[in-house]
């Protein structure tokens, strides 16, 4: 079976892939610079699998660092590339930060790639590219529209810098997931998102004001044309976004792509809105939750949620969670950082 170089392994979404990867038997290798994860995942993710992780701590913009990845592992044969920055507001901020470090980082990785022979990548794109859609639900042939934020920007950038690749280089595979909103934790309880320094989505954010680490959660948008005013999503359980990279990599491997580059767009298909997901916040912590409405914030769209047909169709992949399932596991995970955070503070 290929050996597959994960970057941003031990991050919110690379970590849950790679435990679907480990549970699918694949031989796999870790890539995380910690930037915005935490060397602690790690342990987690070898206490869960039983195995002894082959992790490199380097920087994806450190081009002698990440060449010698590849010249110690030269059995990789597919790359599924995760490393990205991803606030949307941060990004508005620091949008020089976010080009650097996203498309940078995207070159370095492609640049390697060709020179070791590794032909196929899976690439961390998102609904963002879509920009504010004039129909929903989104599917792969809308249009691409103007970018809401530099995060969003940089991943429409990275989407055509992959194009021009594959149109250099044609033995090159690629397929891009645009997914929506990961949410949740895997079910064991061991493992979800680990903010190092804030929480920057909503899931966490609203598990915060939950356990009274968050005085209130912000409302950001009041009219926008939804059907309560506050902006709606498609929100994914992580585990099933995990399963979608598990079925692309196959589906590359397997030879049954009909393209060298195909897209595939990755979310239940339902749009929840904020206030909605509120309500199953409340729902999963048995508890109400304190939060007031604000203006609407810079780079935010009014609605966004998809139509996940061809990832059926192609991949053989259906969401087999809901928002109730996330919200409840966000929740069991909310405990465990609840635990770790008071032996820190004990320490």
């Amino acid at each position: 079976m290929a050996k597959v170089l994960l970057t941003g392994a031990t991050g919110y979404i690379g970590s849950h892939c790679l435990l679907e990867l480990a549970q699918a038997g694949y031989e796999f290798i870790s890539l995380d610079s910690h930037i915005r994860s935490s060397p602690e995942i790690l342990g987690r993710l070898e206490d869960i699998t039983g195995q002894t992780i082959r992790h490199y701590a380097v920087d994806l913009c450190d081009a002698e660092g990440l060449a010698q990845v590849f010249l110690a592992e030269p059995e990789i044969t597919a790359v599924i590339h995760f490393a990205a920055l991803k606030s949307v507001p941060e990004s508005v901020a620091q949008p020089l930060r976010y080009y650097q470090n996203n498309l940078m980082g995207l070159c370095q990785l492609l640049e390697q790639m060709q020179k070791h022979g590794v032909k196929q990548l899976i690439f961390s794109s998102s609904c963002s590219v879509y920009g504010n859609v004039e129909q929903l639900p989104v599917d792969e042939q809308t249009p691409i529209g103007r970018a809401e934020s530099p995060y969003a920007r940089s991943k429409q950038m990275s989407e055509e810098i992959i194009r021009d690749f594959l149109q250099a280089y044609p033995e090159q595979q690629a397929i891009l997931l645009r997914y929506f909103n990961p949410a949740g934790a895997h079910p064991s309880g061991l493992l979800g998102e680990f903010p190092q320094k804030q929480s920057y989505n909503l899931v966490p954010i609203l598990m915060e004001v939950a356990m009274g680490w968050r005085d209130e959660f912000q409302v950001f948008g009041q009219d926008y044309a939804t059907r309560d005013g506050s902006c709606i999503r498609d929100y994914i359980h992580i585990m099933d976004l995990a399963k979608a990279h598990r079925l692309a990599l196959s589906y590359l491997q397997d030879g049954r792509n009909e393209e060298r580059l195909e897209v595939f767009n990755i979310g239940i298909g339902e749009g929840v809105t904020v206030l909605e997901a509120i309500r199953a916040t409340e729902a999963a912590t048995q508890q109400p939750l304190n939060y007031r409405l604000a203006p609407a914030r810079a780079g935010d769209v009014a609605a966004i949620y998809a139509n996940y047909q061809k990832a059926k169709d192609r991949l053989g992949w259906t969401p087999s969670y809901d928002i109730g399932d996330i919200m409840q596991s966000a929740w069991r995970w909310q405990q465990v950082l609840a635990a770790i955070k008071e032996k820190n503070e004990v320490h």
